[in-house]
């Protein structure tokens, strides 16, 4: 039995869901959602918007999304941001414009923002601060941001999520489910895109985003891998003023790195923040394998003694062991131009669709390289490097983890900066030892015998299952309980239109019968009679004319006359 709140929740979802199927039909999207079996949905959605708008039908496809994901809210407006970082799953137009989502929102009221924190902490604000400024700082689709002061006295902000964001965003993920499912079950070649995949990693990346407490330990995990490094300054954390919709932190006071006027009045040294912020970013990736996923320049302060302090941890990258490596030797077979090695490196990964044609692939890679071919390598921007060539693996549906589309725009972010405070910047010279150091690490001595002990600990367990495993596999074939599932695609559609036409000729036959048997009830004249016609024959005509009417109305709102 559905509790009250499940039940509230699904009403919610289904409102949400009609709101947004009547959004994508203003937009032009109704053709798609037909494919989807929203017929019914986009016979309602042409009422309301009969002509659409002259400005919207010069707009390109992706430019009416964007428009649509913006008008639909915060929920989908963050959908399209992390959907900018992923061409391997949307068309690089659409790429280009889901980059131009803000999240726009207004602040809201000083006083929701009081109730939130007291319902975070369980009692009053001014038991723990003695002034928060009414006026936000800064205002997301998520959270804002206030200036305040511990009643201990030390200067802290405070991260308030929006009161009923949890609420609103878990209602459009039900929405999003709902769609993702149709789009699996009926668009063609939607596995490719896996719709529902990108649904479900994108209800996790969104849900760590509001659990503020998550962010907190972000920073103090950052703050642990670089312990003892004077070089970079990471916020304090008070836990006691912090829960899952409530970050309270230190204050910082700094020089935004972009202010280079103000580095400069300051004495700052430009050329070393420089180098100290490469280093500290390739440090992140290539050693620790957790990395800030935003390091845009307003999330970057200069402290005093050119001292680094990154803002805003609720974006992060990860890479394991297995990726570091591969990422490792992608990025050296690019600096050193092997294609080969390159095609090697993909098809070794297994993410590769057996139709590729590896032949295109190898052009369009070596094209690519021989861009850079007479490019002096202190002028070669590694992150621009890494983002094309993952369009150009994008193009032949090669997959990859979202994590490596996000480390190459936060290096594009950290090349940028880097160059506008040393013009001379070169990130391949930062990038270098650190390859040499993975390089070594994976073929020291430790790495070799820890690789050579797992694969045999791999052979020992697949040596001692494999004779029970055959003797299950015998049983069951002796039994007869050994079943093959075979999964259809694509027939759904198919069955559910054939449905359909058997139902519409089945109401054919019985309206030809009805008019029929009218007719011969007319011939014969008897029986009850209405204005000197039988009844049986009236309510007969009655009956088929009623049906006809019927079935061609939903045949004309269907649009398949």
């Amino acid at each position: 039995m559905l509790s009250v709140f499940q039940l509230n929740r699904n009403i919610r979802s289904l409102r949400r869901y009609r709101q947004i199927v009547r959004v994508l039909v203003k937009y032009g999207f109704e053709h798609a959602l037909s494919l989807m079996g929203l017929s019914r949905f986009v016979a309602r959605g042409r009422r309301l918007f009969r002509k659409p708008e002259p400005e919207l039908a010069r707009l390109s496809p992706a430019e009416r999304m964007r428009l649509a994901l913006e008008e639909l809210g915060p929920t989908f407006v963050k959908l399209g941001q992390i959907l900018s970082t992923r061409p391997d799953v949307i068309p690089r137009s659409f790429v280009l414009e889901f980059a131009r989502l803000q999240d726009q929102v207004p602040s809201f009221p000083f006083e929701d923002a009081l109730d939130q924190i007291r319902r975070e902490l369980g009692r009053d604000p001014e038991e723990r601060f003695s002034f928060i400024d009414p006026e936000p700082l800064a205002a997301a689709s998520i959270a804002q941001v206030h200036r305040a002061r511990l009643v201990s006295g030390e200067e802290v902000v405070i991260k308030v999520r929006r009161p009923g964001v949890v609420e609103a965003v878990e209602t459009d993920i039900d929405a999003m489910m709902g769609l993702a499912v149709l789009a699996e079950r009926h668009l063609p070649r939607s596995d490719i895109y896996d719709p529902v995949g990108l649904v479900k990693e994108f209800a996790r990346t969104i849900r760590r985003e509001m659990d503020f407490a998550r962010e907190g330990h972000t920073i103090e995990r950052f703050a642990e891998n670089f312990a003892g490094d004077p070089t970079l300054y990471f916020p304090t954390v008070h836990w006691d003023c912090t829960a899952r919709g409530l970050l309270t932190m230190e204050f910082i006071n700094g020089i935004k790195v972009s202010d280079t006027a103000a580095l400069e009045r300051a004495g700052m040294d430009r050329r070393l923040i420089a180098r100290r912020g490469a280093d500290a970013f390739l440090k992140m990736v290539l050693t620790h394998g957790f990395f800030h996923g935003d390091p845009h320049p307003g999330n970057v302060l200069i402290l005093p003694d050119n001292v680094i302090c990154l803002l805003d941890y609720g974006m992060v990258g990860r890479l394991d062991a297995q990726l570091k490596g591969y990422l490792t030797d992608i990025l050296l077979a690019i600096v050193q131009r092997d294609v080969d090695e390159v095609i090697s490196l993909l098809l070794y990964s297994g993410e590769i669709a057996d139709t590729l044609d590896t032949r295109a692939l190898k052009r369009d890679l070596t094209g690519l390289i021989d861009n850079y071919y007479e490019t002096p390598l202190q002028e070669i921007e590694v992150g621009r490097v890494l983002l094309e060539f993952l369009e150009v693996i994008t193009t032949y549906h090669i997959k990859f983890q979202p994590d490596l589309m996000l480390l190459a725009k936060a290096l594009v972010a950290i090349e940028g900066m880097g160059r506008e405070l040393d013009p001379a910047f070169d990130m391949v010279e930062h990038l270098r030892p650190f390859m040499k150091q993975a390089v070594r690490d994976r073929f020291s001595p430790r790495q070799l015998i820890r690789e050579m002990n797992s694969n045999l600990l791999s052979y020992f367990t697949l040596a001692r299952n494999l004779p029970r495993d055959l003797k299950e596999l015998l049983n069951r074939i002796n039994r007869n309980k050994f079943k093959i599932d075979l999964e259809h695609r694509g027939l759904d559609r198919a069955m559910r239109e054939f449905d359909k036409s058997v139902n519409r000729l089945s109401s054919s036959l019985i309206i030809a019968a009805l008019i029929v048997g009218s007719s011969i009830v007319m011939q014969t004249d008897k029986g009850p009679k209405f204005l000197d016609f039988p009844v049986f024959a009236f309510m007969g005509y009655t009956i088929a004319g009623f049906i006809g009417l019927w079935w061609v109305v939903a045949i004309i709102r269907s649009g398949r006359l």
